[in-house]
C-alpha cells in the first residue's frame, strides 16, 4: 500500500470524528515529511512545526485574523464579528483590546480570587460525600461560565444556553466545518442572531441604569476620545461567554486527566500544591486545549520550503507545534519541571489569550480544592472526548472520589 498524500490524509481527517492519540500520530508524521502542506480537499494549507506556527501567530500583516472576504455579508455574523478581538487585525484591533484589558489584568483578576473560591466550594458542596462525580457538568464548567457571567452581569443561571452556543459555534462537526464560507455562515446566523439579540438586551439595560459590572464599564470606556457602539460591544460579550469557559474547562478537564495518567505527578501534587503552575503549564503544552489557529494570507508569503499564495487560508496547529521536537526536548514525555515551556496554547503576539490569567487563576483554585478534599479521584467509565481537531478535552468526565 502506498503512503497517502497530504491531501488524501486531510480528507481521511475530514471525513471521520479524530482522537487525540490519533491526531498526535498525523502531527509527527507531518512535521517530519511535510511540515507545511496544501491540502486540496479541504481547501487549506496546514502548518506544523513551532517555529514556523509561532512566525505566523507573531504577524498579523502577513497572516490576518479577517476573513470577512471568504464569508458572504450576513447581518448577524458582521453584528457579531464587529467586535470579536480574534477576528481583528491592527488597528481595530488595539483599539478594541486597548478598552477591555484594563478587566484583565493580573492586579484585576487577583481580586477575583475570593469569589471563585466561593464559587468552587459552593460546587463542590453540592456534590459532598458523593463516590462519583462527573467532573464537566459538575465543576469545570459551571466554575468558568459562572465567573465571566458575574464579571459580565449576565445571569448565571442561562449558562445552559451559553453552552449550546458554544457548542454550535466552536466544536467542529468534521475539520472543514470551521472554515469560512457560505454554508458555515448560514450555521453560524442561525446561532448568533440569538446570542447577539441576548447580548443586546443587556448592553442597552446597562446603558439605561450602569451596574458594577464589565457590561457597564465597556459601554462608558473611552481610547482617543472614542466609545465602543453597542455591536462591538456584542462581539466581545459573546467571544467572552463562548471562549471565556472553553478553554478553561478544557483545561480542568486536561489536568485530571493527566494525574490520572501520572499518579506519581498527582501524589506530588497533592503534597505539596505549590507545583500547580508549572503542571497547568505543562498540561497545556501536553494536551492542547484549542488545536488548530486559523489565519489568511494577505500576500504570496514563504513558509518552510513552499510559498503559500495571497488569500489562503492556513491552519497554524498549536496541538503539532507544542510537541515539536525541534523545541522541546523529550516532546512527548509529561513533565511538570518543564522549563522553560515555550508552548503555544494560549496564542502569541497581539492575539495572546486576553483571558489568561483569569483561566490560570481558575484552574489553580479548582485543583487546589480538590486535592484538599479528595484523597484520591481517578477517572471512571465512560468519558466522552471532543474532537480533537478542534477542541482537546473531555466533554464528560466520571470521577471515582474518595473523601478526606
Amino acid at each position: 500500500m502506498t503512503e497517502m498524500t497530504a491531501t488524501e490524509r486531510g480528507t481521511r481527517l475530514a471525513d471521520q470524528s479524530a482522537d487525540a492519540g490519533t491526531m498526535l500520530a498525523w502531527f509527527r508524521r507531518m512535521r517530519e515529511s511535510e511540515p507545511v502542506s496544501h491540502d486540496g480537499e479541504a481547501g487549506v494549507w496546514h502548518v506544523f512545526r513551532h517555529s514556523d506556527v509561532e512566525r505566523i501567530l507573531a504577524d498579523p500583516g502577513t497572516f490576518s485574523s479577517d476573513f470577512s472576504s471568504f464569508m458572504p455579508a450576513q447581518e448577524d455574523v458582521d453584528r457579531f464579528i464587529k467586535g470579536n478581538l480574534l477576528r481583528k487585525d491592527p488597528p481595530q484591533h488595539r483599539k478594541l483590546r486597548t478598552l477591555v484589558s484594563k478587566a484583565f489584568t493580573p492586579g484585576v483578576v487577583a481580586r477575583l480570587a475570593p469569589r471563585i473560591e466561593a464559587i468552587t466550594d459552593e460546587l463542590l458542596d453540592a456534590k459532598a460525600g458523593a463516590e462519583e462525580i462527573e467532573l464537566v457538568s459538575d465543576l469545570a464548567s459551571p466554575l468558568p461560565v459562572t465567573v465571566i457571567a458575574e464579571l459580565l452581569g449576565i445571569p448565571a443561571e442561562d449558562r445552559p444556553m451559553f453552552g449550546r452556543w458554544a457548542d454550535s459555534l466552536v466544536a467542529p462537526e468534521s475539520q472543514t466545518s470551521f472554515i469560512p464560507n457560505e454554508e458555515r455562515t448560514k450555521s453560524m446566523a442561525i446561532v448568533m442572531r440569538e446570542m447577539n439579540a441576548y447580548c443586546l438586551e443587556h448592553i442597552r439595560g446597562r446603558r439605561a441604569r450602569p451596574r458594577e459590572d464589565l457590561v457597564s464599564e465597556l459601554v462608558a470606556a473611552e481610547v482617543d476620545g472614542q466609545r465602543l457602539d453597542d455591536d462591538e460591544i456584542i462581539g466581545f460579550v459573546g467571544l467572552l461567554l463562548l471562549a471565556g469557559h472553553i478553554t478553561t474547562t478544557a483545561l480542568l478537564t486536561n489536568v485530571v486527566l493527566c494525574l490520572d495518567e501520572y499518579p506519581e505527578v498527582a501524589a506530588a501534587l497533592r503534597a505539596d500544591t505549590a507545583g500547580l503552575p508549572g503542571a497547568m503549564e505543562e498540561v497545556l503544552r501536553f494536551r492542547t486545549p484549542l488545536a488548530p489557529s486559523m489565519r489568511r494570507t494577505t500576500r504570496d508569503v514563504r513558509v518552510g520550503e513552499l510559498t503559500v499564495p495571497a488569500g489562503q487560508i492556513v491552519l497554524a496547529w498549536l496541538a503539532s507545534a507544542n510537541r515539536d521536537e525541534r523545541r522541546f526536548p523529550a516532546p512527548d514525555s509529561f513533565d511538570i519541571r518543564r522549563a522553560p515551556n515555550p508552548h503555544l496554547s494560549l496564542g502569541h503576539g497581539i492575539h495572546f489569550c486576553l483571558g489568561a490569567p483569569l483561566a490560570r487563576l481558575e484552574v489553580r483554585i479548582a485543583l487546589e480544592k480538590m486535592l484538599g478534599r479528595w484523597s484520591e479521584m481517578s477517572v471512571g467509565e465512560g468519558v466522552e472526548y471532543h474532537d480533537a481537531r478542534g477542541i482537546v478535552g473531555a466533554k464528560r468526565l466520571p470521577l471515582q472520589l474518595q473523601w478526606t
